[in-house]
């Protein structure tokens, strides 16, 4: 799938959605820091320019209530059949062996 938004536009919005849900939540950067482990240098950082590692953003997200989503967008896809074809397909038959005699 192609994605018509930048890497760093990307992580514009991402940042700025952790802090919107960080105010909304009435933690301030200082209170997420303490709690999540991040230091708070990292945390501005983070809100000003959006550049943060994974960790750290893994942190704030737990804090933040929003690690379990971000687990379940990194999670592939199941396959959906339009046919019972598709079906058969895709479906490899598991190898036996040779029974000796």
């Amino acid at each position: 799938m192609v994605s018509l938004i930048t890497a760093a536009k990307a992580q514009g919005k991402i940042s700025k959605n952790a802090q919107l849900k960080r105010l909304e939540v009435n933690l301030t950067q200082k209170e997420l820091a303490t709690r999540s482990g991040v230091p708070l240098p990292t945390l501005r950082k983070f809100e000003q320019k959006g550049t943060i590692s994974l960790e750290a953003y893994l942190k704030i997200q737990m804090v933040l209530g929003g690690l379990e989503k971000i687990i379940q967008a990194g999670k592939p896809s199941q396959n959906s059949f339009s046919s019972i074809d598709e079906v058969l397909d895709d479906y490899e038959p598991q190898r036996q062996r040779a029974r000796g005699t």
